[in-house]
């Protein structure tokens, strides 16, 4: 466990001054927001570009005495990594860190290294610039770095956080007790379970895709997209199969379909029934055939599944997610196979 840093206000205000590394507040709904301004961009090199030009090193120095590093952390963006005093360019914080202590005579203590989280924004895909594992969302990015910056470790389950506070948070989901939800009568042993049936029953219901522009909220990414196009002219960048005109959101996405779909790539296989798939995740998914095992239990209910999306279908129950709806007489679904029947039995489609 890292003891508080006494010299990081200094330090990391040196960083600012010599280096184009740029400090992210958070993820929001409408991009990365700057640690100096209310400004979010949905492109991190836009807010570098920002960060830049639009505030200075007074400015820049301010940021020790705000709330964005008050546990010791700052999240930094360090694509293109460069010291401006010499304009040489730098792979890591590290590297920067030597540089400005053997060349400029800075005097920084190497250990503001532990309080850095480091990420580069290079194409579409965001990576961990330590092990490159691939990840789709910012949000599970930063929880990643946990496992390379175990900052503080818990004593119950050794598991590792960048922060105390995040340590903190985690500490909660061991103790047990009798946990009243604060909107109806139902109780729950742990606090974990009853703020997850809060925030999927009665906070969010069933509309957890928000708009960053208008905080309006929908049932489904998808139409949070088209409404992110429509109302306020969002570019959408879609990538085309020349195979069989299909569209896909990335250019990964596109790639796995091709290998999939059309080059028919199956290099897993089910020691069990010699199934072959073409992720492994799909034959640890599969596996449950034959094992039985129901790891994936709601915490709502305590219902439990053998796979995480019969978990997820699952919890539409208890939000209501009524998605499958009848085009002839209105009536909605949780389960699409119940809505399978209906059309079969009501009006006599096969859907």
């Amino acid at each position: 466990m890292f003891p508080e840093f006494e010299n990081f206000g200094n330090d990391i205000s040196e960083l600012f001054e010599c280096s184009n590394a740029t400090p992210i507040r958070c993820r929001g709904g409408i991009g990365y927001k700057c640690c100096f301004c209310t400004e979010e961009y949905p492109d991190s090199a836009d807010l570098k570009r920002h960060n830049m030009e639009q505030h200075d090193n007074t400015t820049k120095s301010g940021l020790i005495k705000g709330k964005y590093v008050s546990s010791y952390l700052v999240k930094l963006d360090i694509t293109g990594l460069l010291c401006t005093l010499c304009k040489q360019g730098m792979n890591t914080v590290d590297d920067l860190i030597d540089h400005l202590i053997t060349v400029h005579g800075k005097s920084l203590h190497r250990n503001i290294k532990n309080y850095i989280l480091p990420f580069k924004f290079e194409g579409e895909e965001l990576r961990c610039i330590i092990c490159y594992s691939l990840f789709n969302r910012f949000k599970v990015l930063q929880e990643h770095m946990s496992t390379h910056f175990r900052n503080y470790i818990c004593n119950e389950c050794d598991a590792g956080f960048v922060t105390r506070t995040i340590l903190l948070n985690h500490i909660k989901c061991h103790q047990t007790g009798l946990f009243k939800c604060d909107h109806c009568t139902k109780t729950y042993n742990t606090m974990r379970k009853k703020r997850a049936h809060e925030r999927l029953v009665h906070i969010h219901g069933s509309k957890l895709n928000k708009c960053g522009y208008c905080n309006e909220k929908f049932d489904r990414y998808q139409k949070r997209e088209e409404h992110l196009v429509k109302v306020h002219g969002v570019r959408s960048v879609t990538f085309k199969c020349q195979a069989c005109d299909k569209m896909f959101v990335s250019q990964r996405a596109l790639r796995d379909h091709t290998k999939r779909d059309h080059l028919m790539e199956r290099q897993h296989t089910c020691t069990v029934c010699d199934m072959k798939f073409f992720r492994q995740s799909e034959v640890t998914k599969h596996m449950v055939k034959h094992t039985g095992v129901r790891k994936f239990q709601c915490e709502v209910c305590l219902k439990s599944y053998g796979r995480r999306n019969t978990l997820r279908e699952h919890m539409r129950i208890h939000t209501n997610d009524r998605r499958f709806k009848c085009e002839h007489c209105g009536q909605a679904f949780v389960q699409k196979c119940s809505w399978r029947g209906h059309m079969r039995a009501k009006h006599g489609e096969q859907v």
